[in-house]
């Protein structure tokens, strides 16, 4: 196409939003089955809303509201337009709005809770900002679990936040603390957990603990210096603080040191593409065994540690954690009179689990588990979710800062229940009689069908030259399963030549062994033949919340803001085998 013919359609489309002529065929032909004479009535959209979106109660009155919902000239019943208008609509989203509907009165560990890491950093593990911003920005997005490492400041009088031993800059703790109190419950009225990592002395623990109660007062959840039985219930500790660390050991100097390992890895930083790396396979090998920073920091010391804390400190801490001396077998002991946090790297998680999946799992149904990155991802990258998902873990801590393909599952993961930051975990996971083994391949439970029919939007949410400056776009779609290994695939359509509103109609088939813990991938990309392809749009779905029917599904951008016009035309069928 020549660059004036392109100019002349870019104005021409401008013009035009999306047109009845663009419709995919199966549209029309299930727009036929339920109207006459090219109308379809409140009784025919009843029916079409009944057996093809599978909304088993919905009612004329329903059927009635869309209709007047969608701008036209008959309150009767619907044209092609604008039934086609609303199927592209919002009023027709592929997730179910059912707000807070799983049961909050289970422990605290029967649940999965949307957990940050290093939740003050703005960029890299290791030169950027600390800031309560990347805080705020968490809260807003309905994470409940922030990550605070806590320093004395250079005059060794006042309590810093900041990554030690690396040349971020600190972020007064006083500051977090006050942003998370006024953020905190914006998007979510369930508890948040603040996690402490502490490198105090017992004075500067005293002024901490004088500076919690100050700021929280009675929305801070103590419950004195007892170890808890049981974790009480999200739905007990609505709009409640609930401070997490260990007993610290004897404060260690920081010391002003760059390890030979952090300036190796400082060459990682910016390697992901533009859209992110792949979400790495559960099955495959790690590059290396390397040693975690806070590894060392999570052996529970004993008396010692006991005797130097500082009691008012003491009684602060709600969610006791630590790692026992000794191997495995110890850290994972399920003790019947008392419940702790244990954490993990990514890395000692896949190993643990090779050898100890059902424990870890028995463990994680009393105890909580908290995974975080491996050491090495200087560049605040984040790892597979699922290796901490399907073996109980509750607090699968990530990089929010950030973007790639790892985080959108997170984002996705987190918009079921609601959006509330807490998320029943399958019965299977509970079930102290039969413990589930990850490493047990299951039999197919559901199958789903996706049909991806066509898109549209980026006509109007991009530049007409960001794709490609003297030709329309070559679109394709990505879609796929994220969830246990044998679950996990990715396939993707045809790219379809020069066309800002490509029309598919590709069919694809995602057999489901674990539905519970599956997520539905979404990724849009330009294809080009000269350079990477670029970067079109992404979303990443829970299938426990997956609606039936052809649905409107939005697209966000890399670091998961909706666009505004940017949608897929999808069909989703679940199949019993």
């Amino acid at each position: 196409m020549s660059k004036q013919t392109y100019r002349v359609c870019f104005c021409f489309r401008r013009r035009f939003r999306l047109a009845v002529s663009e419709a995919p065929e199966e549209i029309k032909k299930v727009f036929e089955h339920y109207s006459e004479n090219g109308l379809m009535t409140v009784d025919g959209l009843q029916r079409f809303l009944v057996e093809v979106q599978k909304e088993d109660k919905a009612t004329r009155e329903d059927s009635q509201k869309i209709i007047d919902s969608v701008k036209h000239f008959n309150r009767k019943g619907l044209n092609l337009e604008a039934f086609f208008k609303y199927l592209f609509g919002d009023l027709n989203p592929p997730l179910a709005s059912l707000g807070v509907h799983h049961d909050m009165n289970a422990p605290l560990s029967h649940y999965f809770i949307h957990t940050g890491h290093n939740s003050y950093l703005t960029g890299n593990q290791l030169s950027s900002d600390c800031s309560d911003v990347p805080i705020i920005n968490a809260l807003k997005r309905g994470v409940r679990v922030i990550e605070l490492d806590i320093w004395p400041n250079s005059t060794k009088d006042n309590v810093d936040v900041l990554h030690g031993r690396t040349l971020t800059t600190p972020v007064e703790l006083i500051k977090c603390l006050r942003s998370i109190k006024e953020y905190a419950f914006v998007a979510s009225e369930y508890p948040v957990v603040i996690t402490l990592e502490d490198h105090l002395t017992p004075d500067l623990q005293a002024k901490v603990a004088e500076m919690v109660t100050q700021t929280f007062g009675d929305i801070l959840f103590s419950p004195g210096s007892e170890c808890l039985k049981e974790f009480p219930s999200p739905e007990s500790l609505k709009k409640r603080i609930i401070i997490s660390t260990k007993p610290p050991k004897e404060y260690l100097e920081a010391k002003e040191v760059k390890d030979k390992e952090n300036e190796s890895e400082k060459g990682k930083v910016g390697e992901e593409e533009a859209w992110g790396k792949e979400v790495r396979d559960l099955n495959e090998a790690d590059d290396k065994d390397d040693l975690d920073e806070e590894d060392e920091e999570d052996t529970d010391d004993g008396d010692k540690s006991q005797h130097d804390l500082a009691p008012e400190y003491k009684r602060l801490i709600a969610i006791q954690a630590g790692k026992p001396k000794g191997g495995l077998e110890e850290c994972l002991k399920v003790d019947p009179d008392k419940v702790r946090r244990l954490s993990m790297s990514e890395q000692q998680l896949k190993k643990a689990a090779v050898t100890h999946g059902k424990e870890i799992v028995r463990f994680t149904q009393r105890n909580i588990l908290r995974v975080y990155p491996k050491g090495t991802r200087v560049d605040s990258s984040n790892y597979n979710p699922l290796i901490g998902w399907m073996h109980g873990a509750q607090m699968v801590a990530f990089n929010m800062q950030g973007y790639g393909r790892s985080l959108w599952l997170m984002h996705g993961m987190f918009k079921a229940n609601g959006g509330c930051g807490y998320l029943k975990k399958p019965d299977f996971l509970l079930n102290p009689y039969e413990v589930f083994d990850p490493r047990v391949e299951l039999p197919v439970k559901r199958k789903l069908k996706v049909t991806v029919y066509m898109g549209e939007g980026w006509y109007y949410d991009f530049h007409h030259t960001h794709f490609d400056a003297y030709s329309p776009p070559d679109f394709y779609t990505r879609v796929g399963i994220a969830g246990v290994p044998v679950d996990s695939v990715m396939k993707k359509t045809n790219a379809l030549e020069d066309n800002w509103v490509p029309c598919w109609n590709e069919e694809f088939e995602f057999p489901l062994t674990v539905p519970e813990l599956a997520l539905l991938r979404i990724e849009v990309h330009e294809y080009d033949m000269s350079e990477k392809d670029d970067f079109g749009g992404q979303t990443c779905l829970p299938i426990s919340e997956l609606r039936s029917g052809i649905r409107a599904v939005s697209l966000n951008s890399r670091k998961g803001e909706k666009y505004n016009s940017v949608k897929l035309l999808m069909r989703f069928e679940f199949v019993d085998p």
